[in-house]
């Protein structure tokens, strides 16, 4: 095989000292025979912003390149926004072509929260660029430890290099984003909802007044009148997105603080509100990176269920519905901060008249929700999510999250099913009878089905 020019664009706000650039260092070190170039394009992305002879520079390797390797660690089921506005920048400054027809796979270092949303989210970006997406690699931050994950790495890495030797093709995995959208007109407000004393926020990025969202925006705020109020991220005095410092890990002390206005925002109007809603215009495949640094931000209250009981909602303007893993993310994060997701409302298809009724329908729904202190059950994605936390907080990353060991200490959220000593006694003596062949005919044949549910056709029949 002759050499290879290999890209690798870092997406860890924290350069060269992420966990997921040794495993990058790692191939580079047991596939010595290419060239590897790495920018740190999420540390300074600063400086890829502002001076565009850097940002040039790095579009000219990608263009020189054979292979890219899109290198992140996860933040909030997606990269870091630091990553999502370098790709912004690359469609705004129409340098998709830099990129098309290059070979690209995406690595990631995760305790696998999600990792599956931000490869999706990636694939996508490479359908999008025109670029040949070879697959992902996402090991729990610490394989590298271990020998045959080492192995692993390595066999992805020379499947990487190989196809791009043997000019392999793949499949485009994620169909092309097609706007479906007309220039929202609301009509005549009918009727308000009634929020019952309790105090709306609508969190929006919207940099036009004549855009549709901020057209749908402005008629949410009409349906809660007074109770709502409606502010524009863009004026949040924001330094800069999430570090991935831990420094907030032992008592939720953030680098930022004092620094700019978003702690004290986020502690007395977000964490204030009785109903948020987020509302955001689609940029490539995810909201802005706007959107993305603030959520990011937000992680100075670690792993913890900071919204629990609120009622939440999106309003979205853009091709929400073509992307499957877009609702997942906004499912899980209601589900993992115990709220209430009510729906995800967009200008997708939607005719002025039938958007009145909707966004009407939606405000509805959110106070009635409000009115029963509703909040529907966890799906897989809170329930897999919050015990990945509640198993990685009690063992390795009790420290540095010493914060998170004490909400989760106080608040029950160490709910291992070890802890049933009944149930397991109780399964302990079951699985001893069933070993004699008369009993266990009898349970599995006759008593199984009448057993699982007696005990709720006895609350039912109270």
């Amino acid at each position: 095989m002759k050499p290879l020019k290999i890209v690798v664009l870092n997406g860890s706000p924290k350069g060269d000292l992420s966990v997921t650039m040794q495993y990058v260092e790692y191939v580079k070190k047991h596939a010595p025979g290419h060239e590897y170039e790495s920018f740190n394009v999420s540390q300074l992305i600063n400086r890829v912003e502002k001076d565009r002879k850097y940002f040039d520079s790095i579009m000219e390797s990608v263009r020189r390149a054979d292979g890219v390797i899109w290198a992140f660690p996860l933040y909030y089921m997606l990269v870091p926004a630091q990553y999502k506005r370098f790709i912004e920048l690359v469609f705004e400054r129409g340098a998709a072509k830099a990129f098309a027809g290059k070979y690209a796979v995406s690595l990631s270092t995760s305790i696998h929260f999600f990792d599956h949303t931000a490869h999706m989210y990636l694939n996508g970006i490479c359908d999008d660029l025109g670029m040949e997406y070879a697959g992902q690699y996402s090991p729990y931050m610490f394989d590298l430890m271990k020998a045959p994950e080492r192995e692993r790495l390595m066999g992805f890495a020379r499947g990487f290099f190989e196809s791009i030797a043997g000019r392999r093709s793949f499949p485009r995995r994620t169909a092309p984003l097609v706007v479906n959208t007309s220039a929202y007109k609301p009509g005549k407000l009918v009727q308000q909802v009634k929020a019952g004393g309790r105090r709306v926020l609508i969190l929006t990025d919207e940099t036009s007044a004549s855009s549709s969202l901020a057209r749908m925006t402005e008629r949410i705020k009409a349906l809660f009148g007074d109770a709502a109020e409606k502010f524009n991220i863009n004026d949040l005095e924001m330094k800069g997105a999430c570090l991935g410092c831990i420094r907030c890990g032992y008592d939720g002390d953030c680098a930022y603080a004092g620094k700019d206005g978003y702690i004290d925002f986020f502690n007395e109007k977000v964490k204030g509100a009785d109903m948020l809603i987020f509302c955001g215009t689609i940029r490539d495949r995810y909201l802005s990176a706007r959107w993305k640094t603030f959520i990011d931000r937000s992680f100075f209250n670690n792993h913890q269920p900071f919204l629990r009981g609120k009622q939440m909602g999106y309003c979205v303007s853009g091709p929400a519905g073509q992307m499957d893993y877009l609702g997942e993310v906004f499912e899980a994060h209601a589900e993992m901060m115990h709220a209430n997701l009510v729906d995800v409302v967009s200008d997708e298809g939607a005719d002025s008249k039938a958007l009145d009724r909707i966004l009407s329908d939606f405000a509805g729904r959110m106070c009635a929700a409000a009115d029963a202190g509703y909040v529907r059950p966890r799906t897989f994605l809170g329930v897999g999510g919050t015990k990945i936390f509640r198993d990685e907080i009690f063992s390795h990353m009790r420290f540095p999250f010493r914060a998170d060991h004490e909400y989760y200490k106080k608040h029950g959220m160490y709910d291992f099913p070890q802890k049933k000593f009944k149930m397991r006694a109780i399964g302990t003596a079951m699985l001893l009878l069933a070993k004699v062949p008369r009993i266990r005919r009898e349970i599995y044949r006759k008593q199984i089905k009448p057993g699982m549910v007696a005990p709720l056709k006895a609350v039912v029949a109270r």
